[in-house]
């Protein structure tokens, strides 16, 4: 006699606990919510989301046209001052142009320069780190020759030779300072893919036979990634140093741009007369950029870094 298999009632599964869910976190929430956690990096980010909406929409926030002038209210003091002329919160420059609309203008330009400048160090980094790395043999011997031959200037030093060479302007200085970063982020990028390129599902895919630009399309790239965004992080506010310094020493932006280098360079030579506020501002601007990449650099590290979690897996 067969025994009666049919269940009268159904066992409901158990619902996932807590450390189901959490285990199930995806490694993007994973590194948001250790971001978050960081208050320095948080700032910083915070800091930077201000300066590039200030910048972005300076149409609407500049109380005044970048470049109108008045050499009657030229060199006039600010907020700080009886002498202050309405309307001109930081003073004036040598031009009697609005310091505040120049900075919020100029940051656009500066900015620029190092998003793009970056942008093009990162894409040509991963093209020549990625081959150089995965294939190795004589791709890796050319590859990194040219590296160490660029990384043999000083990185303003190069730019200033390249920026020369080319010429003045601002798009000059873009690519100048695309190729003085493009060495590091090589070195970076093929670190991670000699890395990448030993573990085990490597290996399996070569097994069953995935061609080799699959192989570092979807799994050698994505997996190499997070040391890029680290550095790219850090190396932005490297960059935009740089941009300010091209236009410091007269190879990057031209005048009448309100670029902070550019500005700077040109109203140094007022502090002498007493015309502090001048120079002063557009070198708050770039510190304050500068300060506030580095902290959310800082705080990336230490999000994708997993040595800081106690050895914990990503």
């Amino acid at each position: 006699m067969t025994p009666n298999t049919t269940p009268d009632k159904l066992t409901p599964a158990p619902a996932p606990d807590t450390e189901t869910r959490v285990k199930r976190r995806t490694r993007f929430q994973d590194i948001v919510r250790q971001l978050k956690k960081n208050k320095s990096a948080m700032f910083g980010l915070g800091m930077m989301a201000i300066i590039v909406i200030l910048c972005v929409g300076a149409p609407l926030f500049a109380p005044h046209g970048p470049y109108d002038s008045d050499l009657d209210r030229g060199l006039k003091p600010g907020f700080w001052s009886d002498e202050m002329i309405p309307g001109y919160i930081l003073g004036t420059d040598y031009l009697g142009r609005d310091i505040l609309t120049r900075i919020l203008y100029g940051g656009r330009v500066t900015l620029s320069v190092g998003f793009v400048a970056l942008g093009f160090a990162v894409t040509m980094g991963i093209i020549m780190g990625t081959s150089s790395g995965y294939f190795g043999g004589m791709v890796d011997n050319v590859v990194m020759r040219v590296v160490d031959i660029l990384f043999a200037y000083p990185a303003l030093l190069l730019a200033l030779v390249v920026a020369g060479t080319l010429g003045r302007g601002i798009d000059k200085a873009m690519l100048a300072i695309g190729i003085v970063y493009t060495p590091q982020m090589a070195r970076v990028m093929r670190g991670a893919v000699l890395t990448i390129k030993e573990m085990e599902y490597i290996e399996a895919e070569h097994a069953i036979g995935s061609s080799t630009w699959r192989i570092i399309l979807r799994h050698v790239l994505p997996n190499s990634m997070a040391p890029i965004i680290v550095y790219s992080t850090l190396m932005l506010a490297t960059a935009i140093l740089d941009a300010a310094a091209l236009g410091f020493l007269g190879v990057g932006a031209q005048a009448p741009s309100p670029e902070w280098g550019l500005a700077l360079s040109i109203s140094r030579k007022y502090l002498v007369a007493g015309a502090w506020w001048a120079a002063t501002f557009p070198g708050i601007a770039i510190l304050i950029s500068v300060i506030s990449l580095n902290l959310l650099g800082d705080g990336l590290r230490d999000a994708l870094d997993p040595r800081l979690k106690g050895g914990a897996k990503l």
